[in-house]
């Protein structure tokens, strides 16, 4: 969740978080009304907090990402608590905060169950994109909001650890409580999370410090999403970097704020030049060399960390559940 303090004294609530008595407090001290309450795209795990939080703040307008949709039935946002919205379009200037916070839409069509919708954020004054799926950064050290004891229980040698140790002995050792425990718990999350199944939980290190500290698209969203309709993509992201002279990220997941400029942006999605087959012909640019450069270490995921992933794809369009490719390029 992110909070900006708009001109007018009131509050922008980017994504809110599930409304407990802490974050509610935590919005109070900033001792200003709550005037706008985003919902910035169709992801269930941040449309069901939207209804609690606006509740909270019954004066707040609330605006969502359009063709909003859920599975496995397509509920109305009333299901979800949510009254009343307003809907966000690509590049709209009437939107009353439009003055401050810019807006362009990701709405392509459907990659399998519904089409993917994003919506990213341009805080002008503080020259700051905000997006909620599209790029994270997974920091090296856990952050203080998860407890020593959900990451010494990722530290543990569980069923997962040994169905993926690959015929590896597995010590059923307690484990200690110390800061190697801590931080193998952490890497454990972290791939998890990215991959699903990687290729070894056992000794973590190596995978993770290839996913750490860079700006990248999550393996999931880039396997299961972004390149099934990579023309769209590429059409958002390409007037992203080109309207809006951003210096900082702050996504939905992992670390933010993150120092990034749009060479930085662009160079995540380095892998839709290679699914489109763009390719310059004539002599690049410096620039454009140091973004290819970039791009190739972004977009590199450990093959090995990616086969359960890339299974799963074929699986789901082998089921019809998930499109091969999808076209639809803006014209």
């Amino acid at each position: 969740m992110t909070v900006i303090k708009l001109k007018s004294g009131g509050l922008w609530v980017h994504a809110p978080i599930a409304p407990t008595k802490e974050c509610i407090q935590l919005v109070k001290e900033l001792d200003a009304p709550v005037e706008y309450i985003i919902l910035p795209t169709f992801a269930y795990e941040h449309k069901i907090f939207v209804g609690p939080f606006s509740r909270k703040f019954p004066q707040a307008q609330v605006w969502v990402a359009p063709r909003q949709w859920s599975w496995p039935l397509n509920l109305p946002l009333e299901f979800f608590g949510i009254f009343r919205s307003k809907t966000l379009q690509d590049e709209d200037l009437s939107t009353p905060f439009a003055d401050e916070i810019e807006q362009k839409v990701l709405s392509s069509p459907e990659v399998g169950i519904g089409p993917y919708v994003e919506v990213a954020f341009y805080h002008k004054r503080t020259r700051t994109l905000l997006v909620t799926d599209a790029v994270i950064y997974v920091p090296v050290q856990p952050p203080e909001c998860i407890s020593n004891e959900s990451l010494l229980a990722s530290a543990k040698n569980g069923l997962a650890v040994r169905i993926l140790s690959k015929g590896r002995e597995v010590s059923d050792e307690p484990v200690v409580d110390n800061k190697m425990n801590r931080q193998k718990g952490w890497e454990r999350m972290v791939l998890q999370i990215l991959f699903l199944g990687p290729s070894n939980l056992l000794e973590p290190n190596a995978s993770f410090s290839q996913m750490s500290q860079k700006l990248i698209v999550s393996p999931i969203v880039k396997t299961l999403v972004f390149s099934k309709v990579p023309e769209k993509v590429k059409d958002w992201i390409d007037r992203i970097a080109r309207d809006w002279k951003f210096k900082r990220i702050i996504p939905a997941h992992f670390a933010a704020p993150i120092n990034a400029s749009r060479s930085d942006f662009l160079a995540s999605f380095a892998f839709l030049d290679d699914l489109l087959e763009e390719r310059y012909i004539t002599r690049p640019s410096l620039s454009f060399l140091f973004t290819s450069l970039l791009g190739k270490a972004a977009s590199y995921f450990p093959p090995d960390d990616m086969k359960t992933l890339s299974s799963l794809d074929q699986f789901l369009v082998s089921v019809g559940a998930v499109k091969k490719t999808v076209s639809g390029r803006k014209k």
